[in-house]
């Protein structure tokens, strides 16, 4: 600038600086930034001088110590001493601290994934999105799948993390993919992986599927979800994702689960559509899939108890009581059971979600309770006897006008009423009666659902039609040729 300008006065105005400094920079013959001194003085005294020695041998034993928590130790200790707004001076402190001479941290070493090597899959509870099927909450997972070369994902609605939903989640992963990676690498499951002091690696069953497949089998070290790193990226991305699409879509709430799914397919095909390049470069090497899928379901032998249940996971289920006292072998899928007695399929029931829960089917059970009403009211599973809010309702109005008993008695009817001729019927009876506002006579609810079964089985009428005199229409082709 001073070369460009005739006058130092008009080079410094330029440079936004006083006429003197100007000078002052000429004559050092230095760039500001080269004689600026470093700030190495404290402006104030340290109010932690005093304590600090104590403070970093605290910090040396237990280095994960957070500054907040000496701060308010400090403040517990020397009443007075310490004002809050301190607090902000030790965290720089301990910063400092950690970086010159606290402990060294875990360094992670980025890998190079090479085609067609690992996949990784891992769950993901789905909760926070809010997702309604026919506007009721939608509690379920996804089970999500990951290449770790292409980053090619895909997944399925699940709703536990048992083999069973790990088994048919990576199978379908597997198949619609095309072909089988080298290995796969997931958290440790308790579906799949030992715990430490077993001799095996893993399951029996995950180690099966593995054998099938012909895949290594990788599990990540305990308290190290990192080392599951790109299927766990995935997951916020494909939340993400999914969140934004559900705010394009101007709703959350689906009119079937299998709305829901192939709206998640939809999802997956649009973020794969990015990768299809790096995709073939995996497809190419991966090894082929075998000639069959391996079954998916746990096969378990176990025998009726004397109250027409059995226990499957920690789970009890009711059965018919024609069975009680056999044995049955009971098929566990991801999402049901299948209860085989004499080579027959005699049950499939819903897979409750968790442990110590019930399912108990009221028309199993029913023919005995009214043989014995007086074990109704302390029924360890009663509220499974109410199937809809209107039963429950009319069980409710009963206890109103009798004693407990009868009350018991003349819901048992109604029940059985409902095994006999049709829930739904008993359900629409029980509406109207409830709606009227009079108490519940089971007579009439029993003439009611007869009298509807009646009208629904009353043959169409019979429509005569009378025959067609042809002659009419030789007397209407006259008239058009005389027109």
């Amino acid at each position: 600038m001073i070369q460009k300008e005739p006058t130092k006065a008009v080079a410094a105005a330029k440079a936004g600086m006083d006429e003197k400094t100007a000078r002052k920079y000429l004559c050092v013959g230095k760039l500001p930034s080269e004689i600026a001194a470093e700030h190495d003085w404290r402006t104030r005294p340290d109010p932690f001088e005093g304590v600090w020695e104590d403070l970093k041998g605290k910090l040396v034993l237990n280095p994960g110590l957070e500054a907040k928590t000496l701060f308010e130790d400090l403040q517990r200790r020397f009443p007075g001493r310490f004002m809050d707004g301190q607090l902000r001076t030790l965290q720089r402190k301990v910063k400092q601290w950690r970086v010159m001479e606290g402990p060294p941290r875990e360094v992670f070493f980025e890998q190079e994934h090479r085609p067609g090597e690992l996949c990784q899959s891992d769950f993901t509870d789905m909760g926070e999105l809010a997702i309604t099927i026919g506007g009721v909450l939608f509690e379920h997972l996804v089970y999500h799948f990951v290449l770790s070369y292409s980053n090619w994902e895909t997944g399925s609605v699940c709703f536990s993390e048992s083999f069973e939903s790990l088994s048919w989640g990576l199978q379908e992963a597997l198949w619609e993919l095309g072909g089988v990676p080298g290995a796969h690498r997931t958290d440790r499951l308790t579906a799949a992986v030992q715990k430490p002091d077993n001799p095996e690696e893993f399951t029996q069953r995950y180690g099966a599927l593995l054998r099938h497949y012909g895949m290594k089998g990788v599990k990540t070290q305990g308290q190290r979800p990192n080392e599951n790193g790109d299927v766990e990226q995935r997951h916020y991305r494909f939340k993400k994702a999914l969140d934004q699409a559900l705010m394009l879509r101007g709703s959350r709430d689906f009119a079937s689960r299998k709305d829901y799914e192939a709206f998640l397919r939809r999802l997956f095909q649009q973020l794969n559509a990015g990768r299809q390049k790096r995709l073939k470069e995996e497809v190419k090497v991966l090894r082929r899939l075998p000639s069959r899928k391996l079954p998916i379901c746990k096969r378990l032998r176990v025998r009726v108890s004397g109250g027409s249940t059995i226990r499957v996971s920690n789970n009890t289920y009711s059965v018919d009581s024609r069975l009680i006292g056999e044995e049955m072998r009971v098929r566990v899928y991801a999402e049901y059971l299948e209860v085989w007695y004499a080579q027959r399929c005699v049950e499939r029931i819903p897979r409750l979600r968790g442990e110590g829960k019930h399912h108990i089917q009221y028309r199993h059970i029913i023919e005995w309770l009214v043989r014995k009403p007086g074990a109704f009211e302390n029924y360890r599973y009663r509220e499974d006897l109410f199937p809809t809010v209107r039963f429950r309702m009319a069980y409710d109005s009963l206890k109103r006008e009798h004693t407990e008993q009868k009350a018991a008695k003349e819901y048992l009817r109604i029940l059985l009423c409902a095994a006999w001729e049709g829930e739904s019927l008993v359900d629409d009876a029980l509406r109207g009666l409830l709606d009227l506002g009079t108490p519940i006579v089971v007579a009439d609810l029993e003439m009611f659902v007869a009298s509807c079964k009646r009208t629904a089985l009353m043959p169409a009428t019979e429509v005569k039609i009378e025959s067609v005199d042809l002659g009419a229409y030789d007397g209407l082709l006259a008239c058009t040729e005389v027109l």
